[in-house]
């Protein structure tokens, strides 16, 4: 069953920036999708059962941004 997780990441302002993420978040085990909308500053994220949401995070704080809340 697919689930989907959507984050609100802080200091993302680019192409670049959406690049980054989606490539971290992407090689998340699990994860089958990463869409980023810089507008709201939100990243959904599906994937094949249960996200790994510290393992996302991770991800995004790797690719040097911030997870807010």
């Amino acid at each position: 069953m697919a689930s989907t997780a959507v984050y609100t990441v802080e200091g993302m302002t680019c192409g670049h920036c959406v690049n980054s993420v989606t490539e971290e978040v992407g090689g998340v085990s699990g994860v089958t999708g990463v869409q980023v909308d810089l507008e709201s500053k939100k990243v959904t994220v599906t994937g094949e059962g249960r996200i790994d949401d510290s393992a996302v995070r991770a991800a995004i704080d790797e690719a040097g941004y911030e997870v807010a809340g």
